[in-house]
């Protein structure tokens, strides 16, 4: 008992002696100066340490600082670009005695960190992350050696760090915005190398148009080396609020797995789960970022996907969208950041709802390669039908330019057109291939700059708003003197196929070969659509090849042969048909004379003996 009774004396005597010789002999605001200096000589930045530093003693030993601050360029919005309120760092003793590090608690809080960014590519960072000059940077890897003799780290433990109440303000001359992010907690528990450590952090960003806050938890490991790092069930859960996001707010929850290997240069991240609202997806991200441009090969699976709920919806809101188009059709989309990343996209989603727009199985490869977007395969199940498409899109000239193929097939057109852009006037089933290219993302010059050439066929189908055989029917009542004869019945023409090809042009569409057919009639011209205007002019001849009266009659309708003038007007959404009634009375009255005069020949014939 003695024995354990003076041993204890002799530690508290070592360390009563140790705290002494650090309180009285050992000043660490000693080396402020020295620390204030190399600050200013390595980023040409001024250090302030406001607060005098102090010795820690319990529960072990440590030292504490605060009112730290450091200055960002001459010339920028904030003077200071990094400020902290206080630093606590506690490591044990004994440990250090085995060349082992062990931080007993880290704290840090109120730290502000202000970052500018300007036009002119000025940061922040400027000074920071340069290395200083060749010589100091050749001091640094010097430095970075172990010298001989030197303490060697042969293990790091921390019992625990706790970072609260960081702000991070943002600000970009570009935009002239600024975005403030909040860190209100990071906790660490105890940590080791090469051992997991739990890890939670909570956090908000503020912006004009929202408010994003995000929280999160899992378990962290760093390895030996310091090269690698893991993190493994990452569960974050984010809400986004503010005017700006569909039904004013959005959440998004995310689990996921993370390795970083910085020897390698490497990130994989595996996306167990995503919820955004009633989205639900997974996937996995790999990067290779040791190249100048990164490596990014992903893969994302969806499921079923209702974009309903995040359309704008009303007369004011089409509005808006109309005005906002307008504002942003002014300029040219900066698409610089195509060259940043090369990008190789595969994605699958079971379903897609558009409001009443409804499609399946999704599928598109997609790869993004110096400035260059190349959509290799994009396909989809829609309205009994197939869709097939490729397309390109090159960013590298600041007018961006793009080309695409699309072939649709078997697609039921008159639900299609009806749920997509409200308009009924066609149906049946509808093969259609397009190819094209065009300059300008503008909304008005893509319909200006477009070139493009294809063809369409549609079977057993409808044309909506026109009755064509009626209307042959009223205009034959009228010839024969009927002057109150008027349409009756719905107003349609069925056809057994409807053909023609088309080019595109300086915002017209120009069709050369419409064909339509049916047991009654048929239907040939052309005309074309303006895009800019949705204008349509076309003039067609229909003629009648059948009875009138229906496919049951066995005698040939007296119009029979007539081609008739036909003309479609109005605009896309509200198309106007008119058929040229005096056209078909000189028609009439042409054939009736050539039938007058073949008659009489043959009563001249028949008189004459037959010559």
């Amino acid at each position: 008992m003695k024995f354990l009774k003076w041993l204890l004396i002799v530690f508290a005597s070592l360390f009563l002696l140790l705290a002494a010789y650090l309180t009285l002999i050992f000043d660490p605001n000693d080396f402020k100066p020295q620390i204030v200096e190399a600050v200013k000589k390595q980023t040409g930045r001024t250090l302030t340490i406001n607060q005098d530093l102090s010795w820690t003693f319990f529960p072990s030993i440590g030292i504490a600082l605060g009112d730290i601050s450091l200055s960002n360029p001459k010339g920028f919005k904030n003077d200071t670009m990094l400020k902290v309120d206080g630093i606590v760092a506690e490591v044990a003793l004994l440990p250090l005695l085995s060349k082992e590090v062990e931080i007993a608690q880290l704290n840090l809080d109120g730290l502000t960190l202000n970052y500018d960014s300007y036009k002119n590519g000025r940061t922040s960072l400027d000074g920071l992350t340069s290395g200083g000059d060749k010589a100091g940077a050749e001091q640094a890897v010097s430095d970075s050696k172990p010298a001989e003799g030197s303490v060697q780290l042969s293990s790091l433990n921390i019992g625990g760090i706790a970072i609260t109440n960081t702000q991070v303000n943002l600000f970009d001359e570009a935009t002239g915005k600024v975005q403030a992010l909040k860190l209100e907690a990071l906790t660490l528990g105890a940590f080791s190398l090469d051992k997991f450590a739990d890890i939670s952090f909570k956090f908000s960003m503020v912006q004009p148009e929202m408010t994003l806050t995000s929280e999160g938890n899992g378990e962290i490991k760093v390895d030996g080396s310091l090269a690698k790092l893991t993190i493994k069930d990452f569960v974050v859960e984010n809400i986004v609020e503010g005017d700006a996001i569909p039904n004013k707010r959005m959440q998004m929850d995310l689990t996921s797995q993370i390795e970083l290997d910085n020897q390698a240069k490497t990130l994989a991240v595996v996306l167990s789960s995503l919820s955004l609202e009633q989205i639900k997806a997974q996937g996995k991200l790999a990067v290779n970022y040791g190249a100048k441009v990164p490596d990014v090969v992903a893969s994302m699976s969806f499921g079923d996907i209702d974009l309903t709920p995040y359309m704008a919806k009303g007369e004011a809101a089409k509005a808006d969208e109309k005005d906002g188009a307008a504002s942003a059709s002014a300029q040219e989309p900066d698409l610089t950041g195509m060259k940043a990343v090369n990008l190789k996209l595969d994605l699958d989603i079971k379903s897609v709802v558009a409001d009443k727009i409804k499609t399946e199985n999704w599928l598109m490869k997609l790869m993004l390669k110096n400035g260059v977007l190349d959509v290799n395969q994009l396909s989809a199940d829609l309205y009994q039908g197939k869709l097939l498409a490729s397309a390109q899109l090159d960013g590298r000239k600041k007018v961006a330019s793009y080309r695409f193929d699309k072939k649709i097939s078997g697609i039921q057109v008159r639900p299609l057109l009806t749920d997509a852009a409200e308009v009924d006037m066609l149906a049946g089933t509808t093969n259609f291939e397009v190819a094209g290219s065009g300059f300008s993302l503008i909304p008005d010059n893509i319909k200006r700059n477009l070139n493009a050439k294809g063809q369409f066929e549609i079977a057993d189908g409808s044309l909506y708003g026109v009755n064509i055989p009626q209307m042959l029917r009223d205009a034959k009542a009228k010839l024969a003197g009927d002057l109150n004869a008027t349409s009756a019945g719905e107003k349609k023409t069925d056809f057994t196929s409807l053909t023609g090809s088309f080019t595109m042009a300086k915002g017209q569409v120009t069709n050369p070969d419409l064909n339509m057919a049916s047991p009654l009639i048929r239907l040939q011209g052309k005309g074309n659509v303006n895009l800019l205007s949705e204008a349509i002019d076309y003039a067609l001849k229909t003629s009648v090849v059948g009875s009138l009266e229906g496919q049951g009659s066995a005698e040939k309708d007296e119009l029979y042969g007539l081609e008739i003038p036909f003309a479609i007007s109005g605009t896309i959404s509200e198309p106007k048909f008119a058929l040229d009634t005096a056209a078909l009375f000189d028609a009439k009255l042409k054939k009736e004379a050539e039938k007058a005069t073949d008659d009489l020949k043959d009563k001249l014939f028949k008189k004459l003996g037959g010559f």
